[in-house]
């Protein structure tokens, strides 16, 4: 994990405010869906992506009826006729 120096409180919501150079540095945007989860005493944010339903890849995904699919899945599909 890379320190950056910057530190913001948590207001009375529970909210915080990512700082813009890391949404930018980030390609985070307004809406954009994040995930959350923690990992010991850290709570960590990451940029929800679309995957393979099949295998979870994030590269090479196709939409097919609302369903998102990687090419290497579609090859193994293809090949089962």
């Amino acid at each position: 994990m890379k320190k950056t120096g910057v530190y913001r409180r948590v207001d009375e919501l529970g909210r915080i405010v990512l700082p813009k150079e890391i949404r930018d540095a980030l390609e985070i945007n307004i809406k954009d869906p994040m995930e959350i989860y923690t990992d010991g005493n850290s709570v960590i944010l990451k940029k929800l992506e679309d995957n393979c339903i099949f295998c979870g890849r994030t590269k090479d995904i196709t939409k097919y009826k609302d369903k998102i699919i990687c090419s290497k899945c579609i090859q193994s599909i293809m090949a089962l006729k």
